[in-house]
């Protein structure tokens, strides 16, 4: 995740209310889609729509289980996103800290 092509995706799927719920139901475990349509008050091509980004994303890994969509947390790539998160949150505090100098 060291260009910028690569780290847009990922902030625009962190961005929203929704996904950032849909990750945290994630974080429980793997879910099916059905699991995580009866847990929002969305219509499911709201949800069909914010799992398409969070997999394009590749912060959630989807796999086929027969007709059914299998969702998970791509734990491979959360110290990455981790590692961007910090460095952003580093130098929007250094960058507050100069400003009150």
């Amino acid at each position: 995740m060291n260009s910028y092509n690569a780290t847009l995706p990922v902030l625009k799927a962190l961005c929203d209310e929704t996904r950032l719920c849909i990750l945290r139901l994630l974080s429980g475990g793997e879910k099916n889609g059905c699991e995580i349509h009866r847990a929002f008050c969305c219509t499911q091509p709201t949800i069909s729509y914010h799992m398409k980004l969070l997999v394009d994303s590749g912060l959630v890994l989807c796999r086929r289980e027969g007709c059914a969509a299998q969702y998970s947390l791509n734990t491979e790539l959360w110290p990455s996103v981790e590692q961007l998160l910090d460095v952003l949150c580093t130098r929007t505090e250094a960058t507050k800290e100069d400003q009150h100098e």
